[in-house]
């Protein structure tokens, strides 16, 4: 395996960052914390993505991660899915800020991850492969539910925190927007016939 072009060099990084954090215990310098933002700790806007609040919630994020990323592997270079989980990390903490200015605080992966799933599903349409839309309905299927129906008991009661549903319409949203921001730089560049 070419280690330069697959994405599990990049799965594998995140995967050791977000751990060695969770051990650190750097929550405090590096959650998502609307006042201290306020105050001018913008990297909380980005680090709050790779905080979580106890081992289940990281091991649950890191598991999801890992599978989203075999799902779609066919699409991603290493440098494309880093380029791609640091813009999804970027548009999840300035979402939380202008869209949801009551939300305090918020710490996990969970809200890239729907972008990350998102964008895979549509990756999977454009080449053709019709399980994508099977995909993409039932993720915006799961976030609608969430959003009338409020998050799962046994997850909050096991992350030992509120679920942040709105991380996972933002990310749903920002996964969404990426994509098409990219396929329309693509069809720009693309040569005229």
């Amino acid at each position: 395996m070419n280690w330069r072009v697959s994405p599990w060099l990049t799965v594998l990084t995140i995967s050791m960052l977000c751990t060695v954090l969770q051990w650190a215990d750097a929550a405090d310098i590096m959650e998502y914390q609307r006042q201290f933002i306020a105050q001018g700790q913008w990297w909380r806007l980005l680090t709050g993505n790779l905080i979580h609040t106890n081992l289940w919630h990281l091991l649950m994020n890191l598991a999801g991660f890992w599978v989203v990323v075999f799902i779609h592997r066919v699409h991603y270079g290493n440098r494309h899915l880093a380029w791609l989980l640091l813009t999804l990390c970027i548009t999840e903490g300035l979402g939380l800020w202008f869209a949801f200015p009551t939300l305090s605080a918020y710490v996990g992966l969970s809200g890239v991850l729907h972008g990350l799933f998102a964008y895979g599903a549509l990756s999977d349409i454009k080449i053709g492969w019709r399980s994508g839309y099977l995909l993409l309905v039932g993720v915006m299927a799961k976030v609608t539910w969430e959003q009338t129906m409020g998050a799962n008991a046994e997850v909050t009661q096991l992350i030992g925190a509120r679920v942040a549903i709105e991380a996972h319409l933002v990310g749903l949203l920002s996964g969404i927007g990426i994509f098409l921001l990219v396929t329309l730089y693509q069809r720009q560049k693309l040569p005229t016939p």
